[in-house]
C-alpha cells in the first residue's frame, strides 16, 4: 500500500499534467519530433514511363549532357544536364581532358564533363517540390543520381526509367533529333565499327561466292597478283 503522502504528491502531479497539454513529469512541455517522411523514387520501364506521362501527368526532365540531348530527346521535355562540359584549364584538368579525348572521347564520342553545380537550383527554378517529374538519361545511372539529389532537396514525386532511354523501343515516345532515342548514346568510332564489319563481311562473302562459282576466273586473278 502506498504512503498517503506519496499518493497525494502523485495525484497532484497527475492533475497538473492533465491541465497542462503537452506537459511532462518535470512540468516542461514535451518536444514533439517531426520526422520527415521521404518518398521512394519510382523506378519504371519505358512503357510504364509512357503511362506516367499520358495518364498521371508527369513531366519529362532529361538530365543527359548536351550532345546526347541534341542527337535525340523526347518531344516537349525539359533539359537540365546533371553533368556539363568541363572547360577548366588547370594543369590537372588539361591532362585528364587529353587522356579522355584520346580514349573515351575518340571511341564513344563522350564529352569531358564534370558534375553540374547548379543542377538542383536549375530544377528548382522550373519545378515546385510537388511537381511530378520523370527523370530520363541514356542508361539509367545519371537519372538515379539526379533523383537522389532532388529527393534530398524535398521533391517527393520522382520517377526514373530503370535502364534509361537505351531500353525504349522505337516509337515508344515522340522524339526529336537525328537518330532514335535508344541510339543517342552511340557516337565516335563505335558507330562506324558495325558499318566497317558489315562492309568487310559483304566483301568476304562475295569473294567466297566468286571463287566457288567462277573458279577459273578466280585462278586467273590470283595469277595476276604480284608474288610476295
Amino acid at each position: 500500500m502506498l504512503n498517503p503522502l506519496f499518493q497525494k504528491q502523485l495525484s497532484d502531479i497527475l492533475v497538473g499534467l492533465r491541465h497542462s497539454p503537452g506537459g511532462n513529469m518535470s512540468g516542461k512541455p514535451f518536444k514533439r519530433k517531426h520526422l520527415a517522411v521521404r518518398a521512394e523514387v519510382n523506378f519504371v520501364n519505358a512503357e510504364e514511363a509512357k503511362n506516367l506521362i499520358a495518364v498521371e501527368g508527369y513531366t519529362v526532365l532529361d538530365v543527359r549532357d548536351r550532345t546526347q540531348f541534341e542527337r535525340a530527346h523526347i518531344k516537349s521535355c525539359y533539359h537540365v544536364p546533371l553533368f556539363i562540359e568541363n572547360q577548366d584549364n588547370d594543369f590537372g584538368t588539361i591532362i585528364k581532358r587529353q587522356l579522355h579525348n584520346n580514349f573515351a572521347g575518340l571511341l564513344f564520342g563522350l564529352p569531358f564533363t564534370k558534375l553540374n553545380p547548379e543542377f538542383v537550383q536549375s530544377v528548382k527554378s522550373q519545378f515546385s517540390p510537388q511537381s511530378k517529374i520523370l527523370l530520363v538519361c541514356q542508361e539509367g545511372l545519371r537519372s538515379a543520381v539526379a533523383a537522389n539529389k532532388l529527393e534530398q532537396a524535398g521533391y517527393g514525386n520522382i520517377a526514373c526509367i530503370t535502364s534509361g532511354l537505351q531500353s525504349a523501343k522505337p516509337g515508344t515516345f515522340d522524339s526529336v533529333g537525328s537518330t532514335e532515342l535508344q541510339n543517342a548514346g552511340k557516337a565516335g568510332l563505335v558507330t562506324i565499327q558495325g558499318k566497317i564489319s558489315a562492309v568487310l563481311g559483304t566483301v568476304l562473302i562475295c569473294a567466297f561466292l566468286f571463287i566457288t562459282f567462277f573458279p577459273d576466273q578466280a585462278e586467273k586473278l590470283f595469277q595476276l597478283a604480284p608474288p610476295s
